[in-house]
């Protein structure tokens, strides 16, 4: 088998950084799943669920931190189109072992939202550990990524 390096929209045949033409791809719902996890120590989480933390109410603010990245993300990433958002949920969840984080991004655009959910996530899980580095200075942010995607050209994708 032979292997062949895919066509890298984000780059020109010269291999310079471009920003990808969409207007001529069709407007259609657009919707991203993504996950990640925040490990922490027992004591960082007892101050999560209990809402001890000094910082203050640790999944609301992460919660607020995530739905504001997932609107700037075009600011935030070097060639991402800034999109109009209809919709995004971000919710934090105590786990055995720290934090789960899922963000659901939706728009009716020419481009997906995969970024959106995935730069929610990251957000979200930084202000948690903002928030709670005091408690532990060990946290560690794992597992980001993307759940599933739908509309587009490609249409719908779910991770294995």
């Amino acid at each position: 088998m032979v292997w062949s390096m895919p066509e890298l929209t984000h780059v020109d045949h010269a291999g310079n950084a471009r920003m990808v033409e969409v207007g001529e791809k069709p407007v259609t719902r657009r919707e991203a799943v993504a996950e990640g996890f925040v490990r922490m120590s027992p004591t960082a989480l007892a101050a999560v669920v209990e809402r001890t933390a000094r910082k203050g109410d640790v999944l609301g603010v992460a919660q607020l931190a995530g739905i504001m990245a997932a609107k700037r993300t075009g600011e935030l990433i070097p060639l991402c189109h800034p999109l109009p958002l209809d919709g995004a949920e971000v919710t934090l969840t105590p786990i055995e072992d720290g934090v789960r984080i899922e963000a659901s991004v939706r728009c009716t655009g020419r481009t997906g939202v995969e970024m959106e959910a995935l730069t929610a996530v990251s957000l979200a899980a930084l202000t948690v550990v903002d928030m709670l580095k005091a408690l532990d200075r060990g946290m560690c942010i794992h597992g980001v990524r993307l759940l599933a995607k739908s509309g587009g050209r490609s249409g719908t994708w779910t991770a294995p």
